[in-house]
C-alpha cells in the first residue's frame, strides 16, 4: 500500500511538472502578427523544411492567432499542474489534465508519429495521468454511478 502511494506522488509530480512546463511555454514567446507568414513568403523566407513541419506550424500558428485559444490552453496546463503538484487537489488535477494529455498525445500521434521519443514520452504522460485516475477510481465512481438515480430509474420504469 505504501508502494502505491509513493508511486501516486511520483506520478502527480511527473504529470503536473509536465503541465506546468507546458504551460509556462505558451506565455514566454510573443504571440506572431496575423500577417507574419504572408511577410516571411514575401521576403523569401523559409517557412518549413518540409510540408509535415509546415502542418505543425500552421496549426499551432492558427491556435496563437486566435487570440484566446493558445493562452487557454496555457492557463489550463497550469491550473491542472499546480493542482497535480499540491497532491491535496490532485485527483481533481488529473481530471482536468486528461484531456490535454490526451491531445498532446494525439498532436505527436499524428503531426510526429515519426519522432518515436516525442511519442513514447507523450504516451508515458497520457498513461500516467490515465493510472492517476485509475487509483482514485474508488471516490470517482460513486460520482459516475448514482445507484439512487438508477433505482429511480426501474420504479418509473414500471
Amino acid at each position: 500500500m505504501k508502494t502505491i502511494k509513493i508511486l501516486i506522488i511520483l506520478l502527480n509530480l511527473f504529470v503536473g511538472g509536465f503541465m506546468i512546463y507546458g504551460g509556462i511555454g505558451k506565455f514566454t514567446k510573443p504571440i506572431p502578427k496575423p500577417n507574419a507568414v504572408i511577410e516571411q513568403v514575401q521576403k523569401g523566407e523559409e517557412i518549413a523544411p518540409n510540408a509535415e513541419v509546415l502542418v505543425i506550424k500552421n496549426y499551432i500558428f492558427g491556435m496563437k492567432q486566435t487570440n484566446y485559444f493558445w493562452q487557454f490552453l496555457g492557463f489550463a496546463e497550469l491550473f491542472a499542474g499546480v493542482l497535480l503538484l499540491s497532491q491535496f487537489f490532485a485527483r481533481i488535477g488529473a481530471i482536468i489534465a486528461l484531456p490535454l494529455t490526451l491531445n498532446i498525445f494525439l498532436f505527436h500521434l499524428f503531426l510526429e508519429f515519426e519522432e518515436l521519443g516525442e511519442l513514447g514520452l507523450t504516451f508515458g504522460l497520457f498513461a500516467a495521468n490515465v493510472a492517476l485516475i485509475a487509483f482514485t477510481y474508488r471516490i470517482w465512481k460513486p460520482l459516475l454511478i448514482d445507484k439512487q438515480a438508477l433505482k429511480l430509474v426501474s420504479v418509473t420504469d414500471k
